[in-house]
């Protein structure tokens, strides 16, 4: 018996997703975001700039990446997308900062953004309502199992999101803050 339980524990150790590695020069993991990653607009005057993204350690089988920002804070009841990418080929572990600027001109060939909370096929930085503590911004890049996804520029998040979660190989996330 005590074979059989080792054995199986190797088993599920090994068949757990690779642990992927992310990191941004401009949104460091736990820190308060630059004003660069602030909005423009809603109050909030910022420079509305896509943070800097690397990432590495993909798991194998990775077809494509995604990149997505959101604001699990935000009181909408269902949180606040600020910024989802998808289909960036399989050979690409970064993006400049800027590549989120509207119409996609700095982003990797075939890449698409999909429709921010805020409206936009672009980036949309932080924002919070004045008095909030401070709200988690959470980037993540997203490794796939397929090199597209039939993902447009009107997009909402949560369609962004419900098919990152069906393609999935792994995922890294860092967190940054924001409060005014």
């Amino acid at each position: 018996m005590r074979k059989w339980i080792i054995s199986s524990m190797l088993v599920v150790a090994t068949m757990q997703a690779q642990a992927m590695d992310i990191s941004s020069k401009d949104m460091p993991d736990g820190k308060t975001l630059n004003s660069a990653q602030v909005f423009q607009g809603f109050g909030c005057s910022g420079g509305n700039v896509s943070p800097q993204i690397s990432w590495s350690d993909v798991p194998a089988g990775t077809k494509s990446f995604a990149i997505t920002m959101y604001d699990p804070d935000a009181p909408t009841g269902s949180g606040w997308w600020h910024w989802t990418v998808v289909n960036i080929p399989k050979e690409v572990r970064s993006l400049a900062a800027g590549a989120g600027q509207a119409g996609g001109a700095a982003l990797p060939k075939g890449a698409v953004m999909g429709r921010t909370d805020y409206g936009t096929a672009a980036f949309g930085g932080a924002c919070p309502p004045p008095g909030d503590k401070p709200h988690r911004y959470q980037l993540t890049v997203w490794a796939l199992n397929t090199d597209h996804l039939d993902i447009n520029q009107e997009a909402s998040g949560a369609l962004v999101g419900y098919m990152l979660r069906a393609h999935a190989l792994g995922q890294a996330s860092l967190t940054g803050y924001y409060g005014r």
